[in-house]
């Protein structure tokens, strides 16, 4: 199983230091928010063809980590 967690990058020269998607600029609050609206993995890979279906994945596993008030660096 691949460790979902790699796939999220911080970079203060990307996006201001927000996490990202692997150094490109998609933060992981634009994936949860196309989420949150109603679309399905599928359809944000179909609009979006540069992310995967992995990166999704990623930012659910990195917002599970925030809201339980643990850091990157402790998991």
């Amino acid at each position: 199983m691949e460790n979902y967690l790699d796939r999220i990058t911080i970079d203060t020269d990307i996006c201001h230091g927000k996490p990202c998607i692997r150094h490109m600029r998609w933060p992981v609050e634009v994936i949860i928010d196309l989420i949150a609206s109603g679309m399905s993995f599928d359809g944000i890979v179909i609009d979006h063809p540069e992310l995967e279906r992995e990166d999704i994945l990623a930012s659910l596993a990195y917002a599970k980590i925030v809201l339980s008030g643990k850091s990157l660096l402790e998991v």
